[in-house]
């Protein structure tokens, strides 16, 4: 089966809080991705636009539950209860993005 597809939207006026799309050939789900502004900040710092980490969170989830098993809406901070390795895993999954998170320009 094919990787599936994640569209970001951020949503107006709303700061750091992302609609996101998944499709795969089984259909597409919705959901309502927040970062906290520090978290936002923290992954800036890395040259990690808000954006790209929606993607890379939703990415994260996609590779541990199917995208039927993921909150509608949720705040990033969360997925670490129930993942403890995210944090470690998280940059990883920015790289694949595009970006080199942790190296500063």
């Amino acid at each position: 089966m094919s990787a599936p597809s994640v569209t970001v939207t951020p949503c107006p006026g709303s700061g750091f809080t992302f609609d996101v799309i998944v499709r795969d050939l089984r259909g597409e789900s919705r959901h309502r991705v927040t970062i906290e502004a520090n978290e936002a900040e923290r992954w800036a710092k890395l040259g990690a636009e808000p954006s790209r980490c929606a993607e890379a969170v939703m990415r994260f989830l996609l590779d541990r539950e199917p995208k039927e098993s993921i909150l509608s809406a949720f705040d990033m901070r969360v997925v670490r209860r129930y993942f403890p390795e995210f944090d470690e895993a998280f940059p990883r999954y920015l790289v694949r993005l595009g970006g080199e998170p942790g190296r500063r320009t």
